[in-house]
């Protein structure tokens, strides 16, 4: 699908309307219900309600990640036609990462139990500084691997078409487009240490736990082009992840002395975000004088 994505679909670099982008987050979506019907056929209806719900909470909390998007795009200004590609790389690096937080966070679990705090500390600790962080900024300049990159290689301040290396009076020099990715990668990385726990609340099945994080990542640059206009809308969001955070982290912490079920969840996430979004639209924002 990725490949069908960057070389049929989108061999040229363009702005994608919301036409197009609604019509991709329709197809993952629908791509990722299948997959759920393949996992019940497969491994049972349990397994296939884990990756429903973790789908859900994946997707859910991603949506944080699209304020990110937003702000580092705005900050380099960078051309539309160019986020596109951008995504695209940005989430093929996602998926690698994501399966090694994955893989060693199930071993952490399965060897050392009591990191089932840990993780659900971390959770509910994140969901609390969320809701009390109301305005979000991006400074690169004091981001420590991108002035390691500046002073490693040389870095261009300018764009060359949709080209991350350029070479210019004989050697190699990384343009500003390189580094608008690498800041999209530490963006994951760092959502990442939420969302990868927060998944593993629900299931410890590395198949499950890496298939719904490939689903709700590989929606989630489509999302970004159809909900990028429309994110500054839904002001309550922001607390309705908060809040979500706050659950896993709970549902985890708790977990030993009494087991929430997958179904639960998925129902609990879903009920915070409907509610989140709802309260956006009902109660307007207050003008300032």
């Amino acid at each position: 699908m990725l490949i069908l994505d960057l070389f049929v679909f989108n061999r040229k670099a363009h702005t994608v309307s919301y036409k197009e982008s609604f019509l991709w987050v329709s197809i993952w979506v629908l791509l990722a219900v299948g997959f759920a019907f393949y996992v019940s056929y497969e491994f049972g209806k349990e397994a296939s309600n884990q990756f429903i719900a973790a789908y859900v909470v994946e997707l859910t909390l991603s949506v944080d990640n699209l304020f990110a998007f937003i702000l580092i795009f705005t900050y380099f200004n960078v051309p539309s036609k160019y986020h596109h590609k951008i995504l695209f790389y940005g989430i093929v690096g996602a998926l690698v990462l994501r399966l090694g937080f994955i893989i060693a966070g199930v071993a952490l679990l399965e060897k050392i139990h009591w990191m089932i705090y840990i993780f659900g500390g971390i959770l509910f600790v994140s969901g609390i500084k969320m809701l009390k962080q109301e305005n979000k900024t991006i400074n690169p300049d004091r981001n420590i691997v991108i002035r390691f990159v500046r002073k490693t290689i040389p870095v261009l301040n300018r764009y060359e078409e949709d080209k991350f290396f350029v070479k210019e009076n004989g050697r190699w020099a990384a343009t500003l487009l390189f580094v608008v990715l690498l800041m999209i990668e530490l963006t994951d990385v760092i959502f990442a240490v939420d969302s990868v726990p927060a998944v593993l609340s629900i299931s410890k099945n590395t198949f499950i736990v890496f298939t719904s994080n490939a689903f709700a990542i590989l929606g989630l640059r489509s999302l970004y082009f159809a909900l990028a206009g429309l994110i500054s809308l839904f002001r309550f969001l922001h607390y309705g992840l908060s809040v979500i955070l706050i659950f896993v982290g709970l549902k985890m912490v708790l977990s030993e002395f009494y087991e929430i079920s997958s179904v639960t969840s998925l129902y609990v996430v879903l009920s915070i975000l409907c509610l989140s979004i709802l309260f956006s639209v009902m109660i307007p924002k207050k003008q300032s004088n």
